[in-house]
């Protein structure tokens, strides 16, 4: 499973009133694990910067000079995309601006819904929390992920700390027996299939002082987030 953790800035809150995108920032997660591989680039819109959108991101005109526009990347852009999962907070944003600048470069190049499947993590949290703030921000001192060297907006930046609350947020634990329980309701019997050890020699790894308290720290994460339901901090039963 294929996804593309994405994040954009612009030029201003409106992309029908001719706003652009100015940068663009993507992660890459497989098999929900980050892969290292990622997508960056800043964009020259052809226009002025909003006072106010710069106060945001600290982007300026100046920097963006010389830098490639929509149409120089966006082939680029599309291959890296094509195929994922977008995982976005608040898509209708992202996705309106992306979509708007594909409408510039012709009908070939149709829209955003043509290469990818999009899910909004701002409504994935709003299902989760309901009737509390689902900002990055917040979100981020929820679940305890460190932001605190984000003083701007950045769309890489953002997208990297994005992925790492999407698999909070969407992390909560599974029924191990739940094979086992579907089994038993259509009445089948279950049998156990023995395996020959002899001969087998086993190899044992142990974890470093540092991965053992990496690990430590994301079972506490798990458990606040999930209201204490972390099984793998509860006192076993007699």
């Amino acid at each position: 499973m294929r996804q593309i953790v994405l994040d954009t800035e612009t030029t201003g809150l409106e992309a029908s009133q001719g706003h652009r995108i100015i940068e663009i920032g993507c992660v890459e997660l497989e098999n929900r694990r980050l892969t290292g591989r990622h997508y960056h680039q800043y964009i020259r819109p052809d226009r002025e910067i909003d006072e106010g959108a710069q106060q945001v991101h600290g982007i300026s005109n100046e920097f963006l000079a010389d830098k490639p526009d929509f149409a120089g990347i966006a082939d680029e852009f599309l291959a890296f995309v094509s195929g994922a999962e977008l995982l976005i907070h608040n898509a209708a944003f992202d996705i309106g601006f992306l979509d708007a600048e594909l409408e510039r470069l012709g009908s070939t190049y149709g829209s955003m819904s043509d290469y990818c499947q999009v899910t909004d993590t701002l409504a994935l949290a709003r299902r989760k929390h309901p009737g509390q703030r689902n900002s990055l921000d917040a979100l981020c001192k929820r679940y305890e992920v460190d932001n605190s060297h984000r003083e701007l907006h950045g769309a890489l930046l953002d997208s990297e700390i994005l992925a790492d609350v999407y698999l909070l947020l969407t992390g909560g634990q599974t029924d191990l027996g739940l094979g086992a329980d579907e089994s038993s309701a259509h009445g089948e019997r279950l049998t156990t299939q023995r395996v020959n050890r002899d001969g087998v020699q086993l190899f044992i790894s142990r974890v470093s002082a540092e991965e053992e308290l990496a690990h430590k720290k994301l079972l506490e994460r798990i458990n606040k987030s999930s209201g204490g339901g972390c099984l793998w901090l509860q006192e076993p039963t007699a």
